[in-house]
Parts: C-alpha cells; structure tokens; sequence
C-alpha cells in the first residue's frame, strides 16, 4: 500500500449528511474548514451517508483545497438510484435527515462498482479519490460480494483510478475475509477495536499483521456512548439501545479514567491508536466545538499506566 501520511485523527463525513439532524450547507462547511484547520488531512465519505449529500458537500469543500495536501476514501457496493415511490419521506429508517428521492441498491458485480465509483466522483467534483472500501459486504451476501467486488475494486486500482483498495465493516467475519484474500490495501475497522468492544483483536488484527494490512479504526465512539463523560444512560449504542452490562462496564472504564485525570472520549479515541497497525482514527463531529475536542483529545499525553489499570482490571484487552 503507498505510504500515506494519515492525521493522528481523520474526519467521517456522515455527519454533513445530515446523520441525526439536518445542517445547513454552511453549517457542514465550517465543520469541515475546523478540521483542516486542525491538521486533518483525512477524509471518508460514502454514497450511503445522507443519500449522496456528505460527498456533494466534502467535495465541494476540497475542491477548494491543494489535491496533494489531502487523502479521501469514498466506498463501493451501494448505488443510489431513482426512488420511484417519490421523495415526500425522509431517510429516518437509515437515521439521515434527507428527502428519499434517491434509494440504495446493493451492487457489488464489476459493472456496478465501476458505476458507483464514477457516480461518486460526479457528486465530489473531483478527478480521483485515493481509497475505495468494499461497504458493508456482509450485508448484501459475503461470499457473493467478495467474489465479485474483490475483483472489481482491485482492478480500478490496477488501473490508476484509485490508489489503494479496502473493505470497511462492522462485521469480523467480513474483515477477515477481505483480509485473508491478500488482494486489499488496508481494512477500516468499524466499532471492533474500541473501548468497549475489542473483538476485532482476537482474529481480524492478528490477520492484518499477517498481510501487513494497515487499520484506519472508524465508529470509535459506538454511536455516541463514549463520546461524553459520564456515559449517559439513554444514550445510543451501535445504532440502537444500549445494554445495561455494557452501560455498567462504560461506567467503570470512565471511572479508572477519571483516576488518571483524563475523561472516557479521550481514552476511546487513543485506545485504537496503541496498536501498530491503527494509522489514524476516523470520527465525526456534529459542531465545530465537537471537531476541535476530538483533535486536542487525540494529541494529548495519556500515562501508559491508564491502560495497565484497564487491563488489570478486565476491561480491556492487553
């Protein structure tokens, strides 16, 4: 995979899809100049978030940035095409505050992957993006997506018109059989390798070391539980309710936090970032405020005694 040089913390374009509430096109623009204006240098987008909105606005952003001075990654597997049933709702069944104009439809076949890449660049505005994801490959049918988008993604690479290929997911199982084809760049590990939930460490990240695979680690925040300290009770988890043993043990991950000085956000977004292969941590942010906190949590000190404790204590992996 080229060395790219990746922000110690990249910014996930879900948001200024309108993910959860709708922004203005100067809302999302401010969210966007913040992080540049604190180093990052990352992008990641996907036709999925807010039905094309989030790249027609982070292009429209980059455009007016130096190609060279940034990384962007889109993903492949969905298509957005014609709603026939009309655009009077709103995308609430996929949590984005946008007209449903458009739909998903799953495609990963050879043709289709290709068609979602040009797509996508028409929406950004913009000649190249530098990484390709196979999206959610799990849930349109594993094997039959990889056989075909594996394939796909790695022929656009061959043919220069992406840098580096890879396959983002939620699901271990989907990882570790884009891993374990030696056909990808990298994987983008989402909610696996967190605070709360490390099972992405048990086959998936010893698998990457096994390729030499590097880790962008996205969704660090688990829909909002570790992103406030004290974790809040009615808060989301992985998109839906939260559990009251993984409510409880939040609660003692923040308490050995608290002992260390430090706060439950900060630790989950360093967390990730200990293990050699995580070269940058993707996260959001709905305000400015949001975007500066995460970058100044994910450059502050944190004593190596913090994850000891956690450790010792079972509430992490080593």
């Amino acid at each position: 995979m080229p060395e790219f040089q990746l922000p110690r913390l990249s910014y996930g374009a879900a948001n200024i899809g309108n993910l959860h509430r709708a922004l203005t096109d100067d809302a999302a623009w401010e969210l966007l100049e913040t992080a540049w204006e604190c180093g990052v240098r990352y992008f990641d987008t996907a036709p999925h978030y807010g039905l094309g909105l989030s790249e027609r606005r982070l292009g429209a952003f980059l455009t007016t940035k130096p190609r060279d001075q940034f990384v962007l990654s889109t993903k492949v597997g969905r298509l957005l095409v014609p709603n026939d049933r009309g655009s009077d709702a709103l995308d609430l069944a996929h949590d984005f505050i946008v007209s449903t104009h458009l739909r998903r439809e799953w495609d990963f076949s050879t043709d289709g992957i290709r068609r979602s890449l040009e797509e996508s660049l028409q929406r950004l505005a913009l000649d190249r993006v530098d990484i390709a994801y196979l999206h959610d490959p799990e849930r349109f049918g594993l094997a039959a997506a990889l056989d075909t988008g594996v394939p796909a993604v790695t022929q656009l690479r061959e043919e220069g018109l992406v840098t580096a290929v890879g396959i983002g997911s939620m699901s271990n199982e989907a990882l570790l059989a884009g891993a374990r084809t030696g056909c990808l760049d990298l994987l983008m590990v989402a909610s696996r390798y967190t605070l709360t939930d490390q099972s992405a460490a048990e086959q998936v990240l010893p698998e990457a070391v096994s390729h030499g695979l590097p880790v962008v680690a996205a969704a660090v925040f688990m829909s909002g539980l570790l992103a406030t300290d004290p974790p809040k009770a009615d808060g989301l988890y992985e998109y839906g309710a939260l559990p009251a043993d993984v409510l409880e043990r939040t609660r003692a991950i923040a308490q050995v936090c608290a002992q260390f000085g430090t706060d439950l956000p900060t630790a989950a977004l360093q967390f990730p970032l200990r293990h050699p292969l995580v070269r940058t941590v993707v996260a959001g942010g709905a305000t400015p405020e949001q975007v500066r906190q995460n970058w100044q949590r994910t450059v502050t000190p944190l004593p190596q005694d913090l994850w000891e404790t956690l450790a010792t204590a079972g509430l992490v992996t080593a």
